[in-house]
């Protein structure tokens, strides 16, 4: 075993472990805290409601919220469903009672809070040359479109700027730190990285990438924007879809997107969560979503890691990325779905198949693994 100690201008010195390279020192081993719950409750946002009407309902959504003191906040107009901010808790408690009895709704469900991803750590050490391939001209026809449900991205000097269709923001105009790092934007250089070490020739290789923007300037977003992200991406003509995040709190509505977003051929990617437990993360848990966890080099799973019956895939958790040439080390589940969502998409133009089918191979690839059943 090798060691390094590799000081930091703002905090103290980080000890790195490894065999044959500091890259390979991947775990990030914490300081010990009391065990978490195996099954983490999710908070519904008390003042919130998502409403589905039924076809041809005789009252309007927009009357409907006015009569019942509401804002309509969020539409997604092809489900007939509508997010509603009422002033407070009470109101909202008040409102689902009348909701429930109306004949014209179809539903009534919580909107459930899905936290943002926690800040990337820099490392003190030799930078990593970025990925050097070029894919086929940005302008081809016919491109296979990969979508990032995330936090914003920065797309400034990065090798797959060239290749970014289109950045849409679904939660306000966003302004991150320049000098930091935003997990969408590790997440995207993670696929890319990906993408590099699975094509067989990145120059023949048309592919264009969406970006939605689901967090914005805020710490969290909601099953409501997340699934209003995958209609987007879907209407977009994205094929592959990585959803590198998760929260806990079932949402009927966005059950109903991830089923017809499949039955459309699209390939759902989605993180196991990192709790470390057999809790089951939305959307990773859903049946129609390729739910993928993070694996050590050894193929078992790591500690931090969520597991049991939903995961359908082990993949690399951990990436060392470059932003203004700083180096970062990204661990987590959310890397491991970044990194089998670019596999996915390599092999589906290696092997002239879908994304779906495409994504039967990826276990054959180094690194990646199906999970062991008991």
């Amino acid at each position: 075993m090798n060691f390094a100690l590799l000081p930091q201008t703002n905090g103290p010195a980080r000890l790195f472990i490894y065999r044959e390279s500091v890259y390979n020192a991947t775990q990030l081993i914490q300081v010990a805290k009391r065990p978490k719950p195996e099954t983490p409750d999710g908070k519904p946002i008390p003042n919130e409601l998502i409403v589905r009407l039924k076809p041809g309902a005789k009252e309007s959504i927009d009357a409907l919220a006015k009569r019942l003191g509401a804002k309509v906040v969020g539409r997604l107009d092809g489900f007939n469903a509508y997010l509603l901010q009422f002033d407070d808790a009470a109101a909202a408690q008040a409102a689902r009672s009348e909701l429930e009895n109306n004949t014209d709704v179809e539903s009534v469900e919580n909107n459930f809070s899905v936290a943002a991803p926690g800040q990337l750590q820099p490392l003190a050490m030799s930078s990593p040359s970025s990925p050097s391939f070029k894919l086929a001209p940005p302008g081809s026809s016919d491109k296979l479109i990969v979508a990032l449900v995330d936090t914003p991205v920065q797309s400034t000097r990065a090798p797959w700027a060239d290749y970014l269709v289109e950045a849409v923001s679904l939660a306000g105009e966003a302004n991150p730190d320049p000098n930091q790092v935003t997990h969408g934007t590790a997440m995207m250089d993670t696929l890319w990285d990906a993408l590099g070490k699975t094509l067989n020739d990145p120059a023949s290789a048309s592919l264009g990438f969406l970006s939605l923007d689901v967090y914005g300037n805020k710490s969290t977003t909601t099953m409501f924007d997340v699934a209003r992200a995958i209609v987007e991406a879907v209407n977009k003509g994205a094929r592959i879809v990585n959803l590198s995040l998760g929260g806990y709190g079932d949402s009927p509505l966005l059950d109903n997107v991830l089923a017809q977003a499949r039955a459309q051929g699209v390939l759902l990617v989605a993180a196991a969560g990192n709790d470390g437990g057999t809790a089951l993360t939305i959307p990773a848990s859903k049946p129609e979503v390729l739910a993928v966890t993070s694996g050590k080099p050894d193929g078992t799973i790591a500690g931090y890691a969520n597991h049991g019956d939903f995961v359908d895939l082990i993949a690399p958790g951990a990436s060392v990325i470059l932003y203004n040439h700083q180096a970062y080390l990204v661990t987590g589940t959310s890397t491991a779905a970044a990194n089998a969502s670019g596999a996915a998409a390599a092999l589906s133009i290696n092997n002239h198949q879908s994304p779906i089918e495409a994504s039967a191979q990826i276990p054959k690839l180094r690194g990646f693994a199906p999970p062991k059943r008991p």
